[in-house]
């Protein structure tokens, strides 16, 4: 089993996994035990969960879990989510969970706008407002905001960019992993940074994280319900409520709750320097017009 990785070449089935997870556990330590065990009786709801859910109910550390992951061959934990979903979860629900292969483009349609409405009702119902006060005081007081995203977490950093700017905030997007690393370390008690992830458990954004707090920033983190590492390093947290499944590589039902989270931000924002932020936007709209025919 040494050197045989989880990865595109070897994909083996659900009972191959949890049979190579109970072949480990006899070496493994108390910690490794519990979670092997709570792997092999609960895969269902594995495919589900974050790597602190993980490590919460199995009273062990992340590091614990992330270490078990790699003993079996996988990258980390998100890759043994995608092994153990392979059979457990239909292929059509990596593209949406609610579709079948054979639904027409009528039913895709109404199936997907379902599913988005239901997201932005659910994170509305979640959104604690004294969390998003919070926020709002924090980059008020700052002189600077950076915004940091990943994968299709990276759009949302450039279009809540785009509105600070356009309502007179000086900030920055930054979606470039070592960028990110270097400009959190270089942040300071001066500078506020938002950090958007869906998963909230990808290393990069994370770390970019994690790097700001330690430099003094304030931080605030939009992402899914649900404990994940990235809560550990943020001053203030802002949940969406997306009901897609964490195994699938890229987040979509939570993109239009990310941008209604930032929308929802930009006008409180404005609204607490009324007048400063309304001749920003006329301004820059006057500067704007120059690219319109």
């Amino acid at each position: 089993m040494a050197g045989k990785r989880i990865g595109p070449d070897v994909s083996p089935s659900v009972s191959a996994v949890l049979s190579r997870i109970q072949s480990v556990r006899p070496s493994l330590g108390p910690a490794g035990q519990r979670i092997a065990d709570f792997i092999v009786q609960n895969p269902q709801d594995v495919v589900h969960m974050s790597v602190s859910e993980v490590a919460e109910r199995t009273g062990a550390s992340e590091g614990s879990v992330v270490g078990l992951c790699k003993s079996l061959g996988a990258t980390g934990f998100q890759q043994l989510k995608i092994v153990l979903a392979q059979e457990s979860v239909r292929p059509v629900q990596f593209i949406h969970e609610d579709l079948e292969p054979r639904d027409d483009a009528a039913t895709v349609i109404r199936k997907i706008f379902q599913s988005n409405v239901q997201t932005l009702h659910d994170t509305q119902s979640t959104l604690d407002v004294g969390a998003l006060a919070r926020a709002v005081r924090v980059i008020k007081k700052a002189k600077r905001v950076e915004i940091y995203g990943i994968g299709s977490a990276a759009p949302i950093a450039e279009d809540a960019h785009y509105r600070m700017l356009r309502i007179g905030l000086d900030a920055k997007a930054v979606i470039d992993s070592h960028i990110q690393a270097i400009s959190a370390s270089l942040t300071g008690p001066s500078v506020a940074v938002l950090t958007v992830s869906h998963s909230g458990s990808t290393h990069e954004t994370v770390t970019a994280t994690r790097l700001a707090k330690e430099a003094g920033a304030k931080t605030i983190c939009i992402t899914n319900f649900g404990k994940s590492p990235i809560q550990a390093f943020a001053d203030v947290v802002l949940f969406t409520m997306a009901r897609e499944t964490n195994f699938r590589t890229e987040a979509m039902t939570s993109r239009l709750a990310q941008l209604a989270i930032i929308d929802v931000l930009i006008a409180c924002l404005a609204l607490t320097d009324y007048d400063k932020a309304v001749d920003t936007i006329k301004h820059t709209f006057d500067v704007l017009s120059l690219k319109r025919f």
